[in-house]
């Protein structure tokens, strides 16, 4: 089997930096290629370290209807990556990322969005605002939770926006240190107002748990519920080792689609991931951290079975529905047939 390897990174050069708090950056890019993506979405950036290349997963806050890319970066206590580009990156650097994954994206004709963030959460919840406003004629409410006044990321962005679309957008600034941590009835209460909405969320763990417990003790579907989950990337896609199966391995049939190609391929190994077989056979799949910690990665399953080794992403409806991470799959059936489209 050939040894995949990585043919399609983006440059970007540095337009600007921007302060949005005292422990947040905004980074204005411009891509060296014509660049794609969906709010929501967010690119893994390679920072150079003594070890080699480390990766990380930034958030988009602009979105796809402007002219240059911005992910907005907030340092993390002893963080390595968010403190290398607060502190050193500069306009006229370049950077280098893979191409934007993610599906915390809100599909082209969904309701009209609820919007919970916390923290440095606001950064993809941001994008999809933008979006929704100037995109569509859909409205959007957003509950953003933060300590005080002066850690709000986008404060003043937000209320320009505000006045801009004052019938279509409602925004619910929540502080901790005036009204504590915003708890299940405190989101109940908001959420209330919007039962027909869907749903995005993104920020620390127990902030996110707390909504879901708010929206499904009202009855809220789960399908009509995102949730935005990073982690720090254990590996590195930056560098792609060979993967080789063993003689004997059972070989399974894999068709499917991505990125609008269609693909037919019988010499799949069960003892190889998806995602190293397509990129392989020279398939331009998704991926990032290719350890199933992201789900940049994430296919549809329509026919046949396999088997993930882990899976920190997908929750029980995505998984019901037929979502798998390619890097984590095996085949366990003979034939098997996907989409990422």
């Amino acid at each position: 089997m050939e040894s995949p390897s990585l043919t399609h990174l983006v440059q970007f050069r540095v337009v600007s930096v921007t302060a949005e708090t005292n422990d947040a950056k905004s980074f204005r890019l411009q891509a060296s290629e014509p660049l794609s993506y969906k709010p929501g979405q967010f690119l893994t950036i390679g920072i150079p370290s003594d070890r080699g290349t480390v990766a990380r997963c930034y958030s988009m806050s602009s979105a796809p209807h402007e002219d240059d890319v911005t992910i907005t970066v907030k340092r993390t206590p002893q963080g390595y990556a968010s403190n290398w580009m607060c502190d050193h990156v500069a306009a006229g650097d370049t950077l280098t990322a893979l191409p934007p994954s993610g599906n915390f994206v809100p599909p082209a004709q969904d309701a009209d969005v609820l919007l919970f963030a916390a923290g440095s959460g606001i950064t993809p919840v941001m994008s999809i605002a933008k979006y929704v406003l100037t995109q569509t004629d859909r409205n959007v409410a957003l509950f953003y939770a933060n300590r005080d006044p002066a850690a709000v990321i986008f404060a003043e962005q937000l209320r320009v926006m505000s006045k801009d679309h004052p019938e279509r957008l409602h925004v619910v600034h929540w502080l901790e240190e005036l009204q504590s941590l915003p708890g299940t009835a405190d989101l109940q209460r908001f959420a209330s107002v919007y039962p027909n909405y869907s749903a995005y969320a993104c920020g620390p763990e127990p902030f996110m748990n707390a909504v879901t417990d708010a929206l499904s003790s009202q009855g809220f579907p789960g399908d009509r519920l995102k949730r935005e989950v990073f982690q720090s990337l254990s590996g590195n896609p930056f560098e792609i080792e060979e993967m080789v199966s063993e003689p004997g391995a059972d070989l399974s049939s894999v068709k499917g689609s991505c990125n609008g190609a269609s693909f037919d391929f019988d010499d799949w190994p069960s003892d190889v991931p998806l995602l190293q077989y397509l990129l392989s056979k020279g398939v331009d799949a998704p991926f990032s951290c290719r350890s199933g910690e992201c789900g940049a990665c994430c296919f549809q399953l329509i026919e046949g079975a396999v088997e993930m080794e882990q899976n920190d992403v997908l929750d029980a409806d995505e998984l019901a529905d037929g979502y798998r991470l390619a890097c984590q799959a095996k085949p366990s059936s003979e034939s098997i047939v996907i989409t990422y489209d």
